[in-house]
């Protein structure tokens, strides 16, 4: 697959939302598009997830009145497909006028539709549902990890680095490089510069990033250069983090690394690519521009 075939995609359409249940409108995107530029196969340096929260979604009781939702996804790394950001808006919205018996029911349809998409197990795929009206449920469950103690451990590097000059916005991985003192760290770090754009449409994506690791120290002030320069880089969320991944092993072989960012959301989705060699999930917390 290649960027003109994405672009036949209803992303770069004009769009006409469904007026009932449509899984077709889901479109799956080969990890391999990507995975193969950064040189990775079968065998992958990292585990991870793809967290997604979507705060658009309703449907139909079996008495036709509206019910007010919202769900989250877990995605594999391994799957071999990712969803399509818009696709996924238009398929959530064709529930909007489809009468659905229970939010089980709900459940096990998008657990069948976003499998197959994606290609991975039933099983491997975590879906919840949470019930806006429902006053027995815990909603705020949604919202697990807000707590604004689980980033203090992590040091802001546009604070650390405010007089930093910046003459270029274009990609570059040279500038990753380890301090010249060459002391063994166990670091914590995040920016809340990462800016990148949707590869077919351009919009821009705006994200934190946050990476913990242990081996040399890496330059502060370098890396930040560097997560700058994917201000005018045109990929999707998960592209990013894996090439963030991909390059910090390359250029500065920390012995363990996780790279884990919070996009805004866009279209009522926010999409937060895990990817790790060393941590099962994330300690990072929803932040506040989500």
């Amino acid at each position: 697959m290649n960027l003109s075939e994405i672009a036949h995609f209803s992303l770069g359409q004009k769009t006409t939302y469904p007026k009932s249940y449509d899984p077709d409108v889901l479109v799956a995107i080969p990890r391999s598009f990507n995975r193969e530029k950064l040189e990775l196969n079968r065998e992958l340096p990292f585990t991870g997830y793809d967290f997604w929260n979507c705060y658009e979604l309703s449907f139909l009781n079996r008495n036709g009145l509206p019910v007010a939702a919202l769900c989250s996804f877990q995605i594999p790394c391994t799957s071999d497909n990712l969803i399509e950001s818009k696709s996924l808006k238009l398929y959530l919205n064709s529930f909007n006028f489809t009468k659905i018996e229970s939010f089980d029911k709900l459940i096990g349809t998008l657990r069948e539709d976003l499998s197959s998409k994606l290609s991975v197990s039933r099983d491997d795929l975590k879906i919840d549902v949470y019930d806006l009206s429902d006053s027995h449920k815990n909603i705020k469950s949604f919202f697990i990890n807000s707590s604004e103690q689980k980033h203090v451990d992590y040091v802001n590097l546009e604070h650390e680095n405010h007089a930093i000059n910046i003459d270029s916005f274009d990609y570059n991985p040279d500038y990753l490089v380890l301090d010249e003192q060459k002391e063994f760290v166990r670091e914590k770090l995040c920016s809340h510069l990462l800016k990148s754009n949707c590869l077919v449409t351009q919009q821009p994506d705006w994200g934190s990033v946050y990476i913990h690791y242990e081996g040399e120290k890496i330059n502060h002030s370098e890396l930040l250069r560097y997560i700058v320069s994917f201000r005018n880089h045109n990929e999707f969320h998960e592209m990013c983090v894996e090439r963030i991944f991909t390059d910090l092993m390359r250029k500065c072989r920390p012995e363990k690394l996780t790279v884990f960012a919070r996009y805004t959301r866009r279209g009522g989705i926010d999409i937060n690519p895990f990817r790790s060699n060393f941590e099962s999930l994330p300690d990072v917390g929803r932040t506040i521009r989500q």
